[in-house]
């Protein structure tokens, strides 16, 4: 079974849709599944350094990176385009990743052409709210390309059920699948030495420290943990908040306005983009972590902060109703003061808040870990080459 996956950039800028799919990757390929992938070399305003138009190994499958250029925000590769039409044929499936992206769009018309079944991964960019940030620009993209792409698909995958929620009432009759993201549970199996990443950021030590793990971005709701931690550092004056993310929009700046404003900017720092050893440092060193996002598909650094055993206040934005039916977080209200009281509530009762780690790491390594979820997806892989066969086969004259 060949699987090709289209995504417009896996530069590290981009967060969570590019670490998933390496991760993605590996644990299929662990399945048996031979997995390809193609990509453009953006980086953010930069461009990766990495050879183009030639396969690199990774761990178990390949990648080939094209280069590309800009059409204000949207990335254009002539060169991926043409190498789309010349090799789809070679796959059972492809799986496209992203929405809105002007660099997938030959991978649904050489799959269209050539009768490739197809599998499209929106990663929440269909999301009620996501949606509406800057409506004016994706509503018209939207019927008259994305629409017509997804009816096409043989599945639309989705990472939690609100965000298949939000694809049908866009009127989109593709069947979903339901498959999240996930962790190595190895990964959390050691505990790192603490002192580089206090040497690093030296405000952090013996504080208590609030972590925030994600890209610097409108949608995570940073203007809500500014209200929120300047009302949560007043009652408790030993609380530090990490601020740990890439920022490829240059939003940082009006990010660090909020706090500011909201009179804890002093109690804030701000890492940029932790990976390897210091990720891990900052999941140890933390005491409570803390997603107020907007919206969300279903984030990676969440199930991270659960697997190190993290109290999470996580908002209904996020998409993950099943930690609160597990009593695994404090899932609240897309509001600053639900966020701050949430987050009190775990340092007047810390005994409760360590209880409410271990179940939330119990949870991720129950249910959201790699290995399940390539299982999963390989199934949806094959339930689509069935149906692509049967459907050849009854075409026949």
């Amino acid at each position: 079974m060949r699987i090709l996956h289209v995504i417009p950039a896996m530069g590290t800028v981009y967060g969570g849709p590019s670490k998933s799919l390496q991760e993605l990757a590996e644990s299929l390929a662990i399945c048996g599944v031979e997995i390809d992938i193609v990509t453009t070399n953006a980086n953010g305003s930069n461009v990766l350094d990495v050879p183009t138009q030639t396969w690199i190994e990774e761990k178990g499958y390949r990648i080939q990176y094209f280069s590309c250029w800009y059409l204000n925000d949207y990335k254009v590769s002539i060169s991926m385009a043409k190498w789309l039409f010349q090799n789809i044929r070679d796959y059972d499936v492809v799986n496209t990743h992203a929405i809105f992206s002007l660099s997938i769009l030959p991978a649904y018309w050489a799959c269209q052409l050539y009768k490739v079944p197809y599998i499209i991964h929106p990663h929440g960019m269909l999301e009620d709210w996501t949606l509406a940030y800057k409506k004016w620009k994706k509503s018209f993209y939207y019927e008259l390309i994305e629409k017509p792409a997804l009816q096409r698909a043989s599945k639309v995958r989705v990472l939690a059920s609100a965000e298949g929620e939000s694809i049908q009432r866009l009127g989109v009759k593709t069947p979903l699948t339901l498959v999240p993201n996930g962790i190595w549970q190895k990964d959390f199996a050691e505990l790192p030495d603490l002192q580089e990443f206090y040497q690093r950021f030296p405000e952090t030590r013996g504080k208590t420290l609030i972590l925030f793990l994600g890209r610097i971005d409108p949608k995570k709701g940073l203007d809500l943990l500014a209200s929120a931690f300047a009302k949560v550092h007043n009652l408790f004056p030993q609380t530090h908040l990490v601020v740990a993310g890439p920022d490829n929009m240059n939003f940082l700046p009006i990010v660090k306005e909020y706090f500011v404003q909201a009179k804890c900017f002093d109690a804030v720092t701000f890492t940029g983009m932790l990976s390897g050893y210091l990720k891990s440092a900052v999941l140890t060193a933390a005491n409570l972590y803390v997603a107020p996002s907007y919206s969300e598909g279903f984030s990676m650094s969440i199930l991270e902060g659960m697997a190190a055993a993290l109290p999470c206040v996580i908002t209904i934005g996020c998409n993950f109703p099943e930690a609160a039916n597990a009593g695994a977080a404090h899932v609240v209200g897309i509001d600053s003061e639900y966020i701050a009281d949430a987050l009190i509530d775990y340092l007047k009762n810390p005994q409760q808040a360590k209880v409410m780690g271990e179940i939330a790491r119990q949870l991720v390594f129950e249910k959201y870990t790699w290995e399940k979820i390539a299982i999963n997806l390989t199934h949806t892989y094959k339930t689509i080459i069935f149906e692509q066969d049967n459907h050849n086969l009854t075409s026949v004259p």
